[in-house]
């Protein structure tokens, strides 16, 4: 036919690679510039407050008084973290809450993870049931009295380290994206593990676990800054200070500066300054800060890889 010796159109995508030049439309630069401009004011907007805190935690209390401090410390101080950490009630507290925050994760992925295996399998009897007792934790609680006669008065945890790690222990949240990752774990695998000998438990513990590093490592992230940034419910049930997790030292130190109440401890009669609650809550979030960047490679693909079904 005629038409078989007419020049082909060339391919446009061939056209492309061969020459490494890929032509965006202008709608799609002008999305990149506003994509790119809306993200720079949302990091500024995020990291203003952590810089502010930094810098005031490094300046003195006359200039923080006046309002001067904003993103640079002014009048260069060091004494403060000198009063702050020569204080043997914070790193005590600062133990406590390495201690709470270390079982209570622990407690809290052993739970889940286990609930969550347990609802992904579809031949579960009372697999619905399970999930509404959940999910109906979600919506209803048993309010703040009931709560407390029974912890600290029929399980008699006052004063106790198990009034903060066990309450909260089982996120439902938490509970329903892990679930809804082992849902989409190939069920091949277990069952040429189950060929192989292995039990439930085996499989659970040696092939399920190791292959979801990524969602284990988002939940605990989520459960430790939980656990390290909570203090109403040692507030609430303790009332020993060598028993306060740090963020109760925090409080504190601020109800002082407000006028609330005045500390006493450590031979401290002065009320509390600016720049003290500053550089305590700087101490208080460091660690966290270094941690979550070991966790933040696992965070985004452990959301999703869990919220993709159910």
């Amino acid at each position: 036919m005629v038409t078989e010796n007419l020049p082909r159109k060339p391919d446009i995508a061939h056209v492309r690679k061969e020459t490494g030049v890929i032509r965006e439309s202008p709608g799609y630069r002008v999305f990149r510039v506003a994509n790119a401009i809306v993200l720079l004011l949302v990091c500024a907007v995020t990291l203003y407050p952590f810089v502010n805190l930094v810098a005031k935690a490094f300046s003195s209390e006359g200039y923080i008084a006046a309002g001067e401090v904003n993103l640079l410390p002014r009048g260069f101080n060091l004494d403060t973290f000198r009063v702050v950490l020569g204080d043997d009630l914070f790193w005590t507290n600062y133990a406590n809450t390495f201690l709470y925050t270390v079982v209570g994760t622990v407690i809290a992925m052993a739970l889940t993870a286990t609930y969550a295996y347990a609802l992904s399998k579809p031949h579960l009897k009372g697999r619905k049931f399970f999930v509404g007792i959940a999910v109906f934790t979600m919506f209803f609680g048993g309010g703040l009295i009931p709560n407390y006669i029974l912890i600290a008065n029929t399980l008699g945890w006052r004063n106790s380290m198990w009034a903060v790690v066990v309450p909260g222990a089982l996120s439902v949240f938490n509970l329903l994206v892990m679930k809804a990752f082992f849902e989409n774990f190939p069920a091949e695998l277990e069952e040429a593990a189950a060929i192989d000998g292995l039990t439930t438990y085996g499989v659970f513990l040696r092939i399920v676990l190791p292959l979801s590093k990524a969602v284990l490592a988002t939940m605990t992230l989520f459960y430790a800054v939980g656990l390290w940034n909570s203090w109403f419910s040692a507030f609430l049930y303790m009332d020993d200070k060598s028993l306060f997790p740090v963020t109760v030292y925090l409080r504190n130190l601020i109800a002082a500066a407000t006028g609330t109440q005045e500390i006493a401890d450590a031979g401290q009669a002065a009320q509390v300054a600016s720049n003290i609650q500053a550089v305590t809550m700087l101490l208080t979030v460091l660690p966290i800060i270094c941690l979550y960047p070991f966790i933040q490679r696992y965070f985004v693909s452990g959301v999703m890889l869990g919220s993709v079904k159910g």
